[in-house]
């Protein structure tokens, strides 16, 4: 059985999110503690609870401690058969964090996974975008040999939430390795601005005009797509992704939300901002993205390599789960201003 502190490294739900998919896709028992104990409210929340509840349906896992605010559980998994698998998160928690619990997983399934959640967040805060996942992550795994697509059907935020989108997964039990170290010429930028009941405010133009004119005063000229979605009624919002892509297929993303009190203006500069910055540093992926690929360089079979602006809280803490789950071994080396990071 696996025995994990969930307070060691970040201390956050990413360590339980990934412990519990590694425990699935290995077939081994989890015994976690000290769920996300270093964040103010320690313990699982919705988004938390419903990962868990959703991987066990993933694998037809028996499972205890499964109670808002639990600190402790056990996982004890079985097959993964896939199918269509429903989830409801009932908060404005992140979508896209459960789709990313769940996604190594689906690798790992006997048949094809069509993963519907609802009544969650797609674009929120400390959390990855729902579109950050489609043109960012996603394009990134395609060369490791991950078939999978992602769908809005309703664009969530904060503090209602309501939001809805599917995750279609194709299993793949043999990923290839991840090898990037050269970033080469930028080829274009392109970006999707997004906002949800506020086009007579012209929210999603704002956004992507001052991110344009913030990127081209960085010598970047970007094309980024304009959607005034009305897909819930219950909860206006915004947000917005940009992403580069290069010559060597190096692939750098940033986005950034829109909440109360926060101009279209600050939403649209954020992002750029956060682009402009990996992209000036020259690595392989931006920091977030280096962080989501870790377990899937884990997963995969030979050496993989990244190259990265700095070394993250959640890169260190995936590289110290990986290595601690799976009994795989990455180096993590300065190179000039950036950092290698290799799975040997």
């Amino acid at each position: 059985m696996f025995e994990v502190d969930g307070s060691q490294k970040s201390g956050s739900g990413t360590i339980l999110r990934l412990s519990v998919a590694l425990s699935a896709v290995t077939g081994q028992p989890l015994h976690i503690t000290s769920i996300r104990q270093n964040r103010p409210q320690p313990g699982l929340k919705h988004q938390h609870l419903e990962a868990v509840l959703t991987a066990a349906k993933l694998c037809n896992a028996k499972v205890e401690g499964t109670t808002l605010g639990s600190r402790e559980l056990t996982f004890e998994p079985k097959e993964i058969t896939g199918g269509n698998i429903e989830a409801v998160i009932g908060t404005a928690g992140s979508i896209p964090m459960l789709f990313l619990s769940a996604l190594p997983i689906c690798l790992f399934a006997q048949k094809p996974v069509h993963l519907h959640v609802a009544k969650g967040g797609t674009d929120t805060s400390h959390a990855p975008t729902l579109n950050y996942l489609r043109n960012v992550l996603l394009p990134a795994l395609r060369s490791m040999g991950v078939n999978a697509e992602i769908t809005p059907q309703k664009y969530g935020y904060y503090p209602k939430g309501n939001g809805e989108a599917t995750m279609t997964v194709q299993p793949n039990h043999l990923l290839k390795p991840f090898l990037l170290e050269n970033f080469g010429v930028v080829d274009r930028v392109m970006g999707i601005s997004v906002c949800t009941f506020l086009a007579d405010r012209h929210v999603a133009e704002r956004q992507a005009d001052t991110a344009k004119d913030y990127l081209s005063q960085s010598g970047y000229m970007a094309n980024i797509q304009v959607i005034n979605d009305q897909s819930n009624s219950i909860q206006k919002g915004s947000s917005i992704v940009l992403w580069a892509e290069t010559d060597t297929g190096a692939l750098l993303g940033a986005d950034a939300i829109g909440e109360l009190r926060k101009t279209s203006e600050a939403v649209g500069e954020e992002a750029a901002r956060k682009l402009v910055a990996e992209l000036s540093a020259k690595p392989t992926v931006d920091v977030f993205l280096a962080d989501m690929l870790i377990p899937y360089m884990a997963l995969a079979e030979g050496k993989s390599a990244i190259v990265v602006r700095q070394i993250s809280e959640h890169i260190e803490s995936n590289i110290w789960l990986m290595e601690k789950m799976l009994n795989v071994k990455f180096t993590v080396q300065k190179v000039n201003n950036l950092y290698r990071i290799e799975k040997s």
